[in-house]
């Protein structure tokens, strides 16, 4: 590991750690502590580690982001408008990894539903907040500096059989040059609660900075929780994120994520059965060109029986761009009666485009069903020769098939205003966009 890096951050966390949220606790700071010598012991990954072998971390280590303190906030509420979808008028806003307040609209909540700050939340009831601190066992580098440099994040409860029946939109702005942003969410369902959550990053163009993020999901038996994560960042930008979700008895998990934004986005989503009768659906689309990278690793851990995850992720790769998929099922000995699928789907626009898909599947049981499968390939000749057979121009036919292949993961998205805002991002980043509303 480069030292100078590990001491600069070393460094940092010196003058900002009496500043951060729950400073005041001696189990935070003991937690803090704890991953950030974590960090140190094992900088930052490598091509050497197996899970980011085809992803470098090297232009990170490099650069120097600094923590944004508390108080830094340029973003106005026109831009916040802008940026909210339709449908989703419980907003919370997040600048640069704090709490905004004054930009945000969670309205009339129902009884004993919680939505707000997680340092509110911490100073609030810190020994409740205990368990959602620390790195875990499965968090990456990344995930011990986020516990340790933790700003701010969403703090969501719902008590037993609540549900909030518009989603809840999380808005994370950058703003700053050259920050390192950490934020944290922690989503609490109750047995019976259901609830359903935007995660939306977004960034200015033509400035570097860090995203660091966490977001913890623990759904008790029969919960059910619908995330969305929409990552816009900006194009010289780094995006860094893991999602954990623990699930309790017959509780049901969808997990989407979009990735369209960034130089180099990692994305790091696992869920756990810890209990039987387990559903977990887990879907993702990624576009990237120029010489984007992005990088999506998902593990669905089945520890008991009678589980149920599906994964389909599509990507689609133009210029220069790079993508990697990871996708590895467990089922561990205790998991009889297992069903689990997954695919992933890869179309290269151009000749410099790649992407290292590795489906993996780890069965210790012998009463299961599981399947996987991955395909990486260019336009469909025969489905071109179609189009322009019937009087379609090239250009626009190429689009329509490429508009096709994303069509099948966005059509899996509930949330009305988010599937439409995507469709119309797809339709701006394909040359013939314009045509293809008006063959639709």
């Amino acid at each position: 590991m480069n030292t100078e890096a590990r001491d600069r951050i070393l460094a940092e966390f010196a003058q900002v750690a009496p500043l951060l949220p729950g400073a005041r606790l001696p189990w935070l700071a003991r937690s803090r502590q704890a991953a950030l010598e974590r960090f140190a012991d094992q900088g930052f990954p490598t091509k050497r580690d197996e899970d980011w072998k085809y992803t470098s971390t090297a232009a990170i280590e490099k650069l120097t982001f600094a923590p944004v303190r508390h108080g830094t906030n340029s973003v106005t509420a026109a831009e916040v408008g802008a940026l909210q979808l339709r449908g989703a008028p419980r907003l919370l806003v997040f600048v640069n990894g704090w709490y905004s307040p004054a930009l945000s609209s969670v309205g009339v909540l129902p009884a004993g539903v919680i939505a707000g700050s997680l340092a509110q939340a911490l100073d609030r009831a810190p020994d409740a907040m205990q368990a959602f601190f620390g790195d875990s066992e499965n968090d990456t580098v990344f995930g011990a500096l986020n516990a340790a440099f933790m700003t701010d994040g969403a703090f969501l409860y719902l008590p037993a059989g609540a549900a909030i029946d518009e989603p809840v939109h999380l808005l994370f702005i950058a703003t700053e040059r050259a920050a390192a942003i950490h934020p944290r969410n922690v989503i609490l369902a109750e047995p019976g609660a259901h609830v359903t959550v935007i995660e939306h990053h977004v960034g200015p163009a033509g400035v570097a900075y860090l995203t660091n993020a966490v977001t913890r999901i623990v759904a008790a038996g029969n919960a059910s929780v619908e995330h969305y994560k929409l990552q816009e960042e900006g194009e010289q930008a780094f995006h860094v994120a893991a999602i954990r979700a623990g699930q309790g008895r017959d509780s049901r998990l969808v997990s989407h994520s979009i990735a369209l934004g960034a130089a180099l986005a990692r994305n790091d989503i696992v869920a756990t059965f810890a209990a039987e009768g387990c559903q977990a659906e887990l879907n993702g689309l990624y576009l990237a060109g120029g010489r984007q990278h992005v990088d999506h690793h998902t593990l669905v851990d089945h520890v008991k029986r009678g589980g149920t995850s599906r994964e389909h992720y599509r990507g689609i790769l133009d210029g220069a761009s790079r993508a990697v998929f990871n996708g590895r099922v467990i089922v561990r000995k205790d998991a009889q009666h297992t069903d689990a699928h997954q695919d992933n789907h890869n179309l290269l626009l151009s000749r410099d485009a790649e992407i290292d898909t590795k489906p993996q599947l780890e069965i210790y049981a012998d009463d299961v069903k599981c399947t996987h499968g991955a395909t990486v390939g260019n336009l469909d000749e025969a489905q071109l020769f179609y189009l322009r057979s019937r009087g379609i121009e090239e250009a626009t036919a190429r689009s329509l098939l490429v508009h096709a292949f994303a069509h099948d993961v966005i059509e899996r998205i509930r949330v009305a205003s988010l599937r439409s805002r995507l469709q119309e991002m797809l339709l701006r980043r394909l040359p013939q966009g314009e045509r293809i509303k008006e063959l639709a």
